[in-house]
């Protein structure tokens, strides 16, 4: 007698508890996750003395692609590629179109100072330094104990 054990977490239904694994293991192969899943760029934010660090990572782009917008406190930053692959032979032709596009949005602190921003696009990477206010730099200073 071979005994087998079924988890009743939410998978499947009554009648098929293994259903549900199925479904899982289909659409998290890498196959279908790859297809799947939304290509937003990868990126890292960092925070110095005086200015906050934003840098995408967006290769096969150019610097004309990149749209950066600042609406209140909110910075958004999208891009848009076209391109387009033809190929003419004796009998047929072919045309290929591929269309990439983003948009990645940060909520700013109100501790930025919204006049200067600056970006700069080298090396595939996107770089944009937000500088913060003087009053929200760090102080550092000796405190008297009394």
């Amino acid at each position: 007698m071979t005994l087998v054990k079924f988890s009743n977490e939410n998978k499947g239904t009554a009648l098929n508890p293994w259903i549900g694994d199925v479904f899982d293991n289909i659409f998290n192969d890498t196959f279908f996750s790859d297809r799947m899943v939304s290509r937003v760029p990868a990126v890292n934010i960092s925070e110095s003395e005086g200015n906050y660090h934003i840098e995408l990572a967006v290769p096969g782009l150019k610097r004309d692609d990149f749209k950066i917008s600042l609406d209140k406190n909110v910075l958004s930053i999208a891009a848009d590629k076209e391109s387009e692959q033809k190929e003419e032979k004796k009998n047929y032709s072919r045309r290929e179109y591929s269309y990439q596009s983003f948009v990645r949005s940060f909520n700013l602190p109100d501790s930025v100072d919204q006049s200067k921003i600056q970006a700069a696009y080298e090396n595939g990477i996107l770089k944009i330094d937000v500088a913060k206010r003087e009053e929200a730099k760090y102080q550092t200073r000796e405190i008297e104990i009394i």
